[in-house]
């Protein structure tokens, strides 16, 4: 039986359960929010579009021990808000996220759930390793969506410049999931072919400094626009999601710990049975290895601040 949970039912924890219902992935689904009326509204609202499926979910909410034999445990809590008049810092929301981490975390860990938790919360590197420590769980157990959704980003606006499908676009997007993130250029593919070479071939002059910019604000140009993101990132961890509960080996950068900088940061892990498998060791140039460092460092620094004042 494939069970999963959602802690937080938003825009994001919404678009999961959505998504598991739908896409007949889950079995049984444990919704959990601060706001009952909320997770009981969506309850009732995923059970009625059941009738027109395929298949079944069973739903249950508010109660932290159905967590004890999930699989899998999304937290997707937040306060989208505290971003309103701060466009481009997700660190505003860790004096947020971390009161909510404080929260949930001993819930969570009283309830006996040992399976994989992905974390979308902001700013997921350093809640993802937060929640880790406070939780109890391993390294391995415990893991955020990261660069994941920035690669995915990162794809698109490649793609969009050869007139390609998003999905002939490779390579990662690597670092902090905020502004100290970077292209890793050396790894980008077009048609299975280096990006530079790739241009070269066809006559196209490409400025990777603007499309980096392009890239690293796309999450705000939709924040700007609807006021959040949500299927990007919610299929991103539904993805993760599912190759936990198959086994699939699913190569993609995610927020793991790296042993090297001690700290949570998007980097190319192997995902499966248990979380992450194993970290995927890259050979950058000289130049990404230095931005490599400083997000990783960036994230450790703001990170010790901030915990140093919860």
């Amino acid at each position: 039986m494939r069970k999963f949970g959602v802690i937080g039912v938003g825009h994001v924890g919404v678009t999961v359960a959505y998504t598991l219902v739908t896409k007949g992935i889950a079995d049984e689904l444990v919704l959990i929010d601060k706001n009952e009326k909320l997770a009981v509204a969506e309850q009732l609202d995923l059970q009625d579009c059941q009738a027109r499926l395929d298949t079944t979910t069973k739903i249950k909410v508010q109660d932290y021990s159905e967590l004890k034999d999930a699989d899998v445990l999304f937290v997707t809590a937040g306060n989208i808000h505290a971003l309103d008049n701060n466009s481009g810092n997700r660190w505003v929301e860790f004096e947020y996220t971390r009161e909510i981490v404080k929260d949930i975390a001993p819930k969570i860990a009283k309830s006996g759930f040992n399976g994989v938790l992905v974390d979308t919360m902001n700013p997921c590197d350093a809640i993802a390793q937060y929640l880790q420590k406070e939780a109890g769980f391993t390294s391995e157990q415990c893991l955020a969506t990261g660069t994941f959704l920035d690669t995915a980003r990162m794809q698109r606006v490649v793609a969009e410049q050869f007139g390609t499908n998003s999905k002939n676009v490779g390579g990662y997007v690597l670092g902090e999931h905020g502004e100290s993130q970077f292209v890793a250029w050396s790894t980008v593919t077009v048609n299975n072919h280096p990006l530079k070479e790739y241009a070269k071939a066809k006559g196209k002059e490409l400025d990777l400094n603007d499309l980096e910019d392009e890239i690293r604000h796309g999450g705000w140009a939709i924040h700007s626009g609807k006021g959040y993101t949500s299927f990007g990132i919610g299929t991103c961890a539904v993805k993760l999601a599912q190759s936990v509960i198959s086994d699939a080996q699913l190569e993609c950068p995610v927020s793991t710990y790296n042993k090297k900088y001690d700290t949570y940061l998007g980097q190319p892990a192997v995902v499966g049975k248990g979380g992450v498998q194993y970290v995927n060791e890259l050979h950058l140039t000289d130049e990404e290895e230095a931005k490599f460092k400083n997000s990783a460092n960036t994230i450790k620094e703001k990170f010790a601040t901030m915990y140093e004042r919860a």
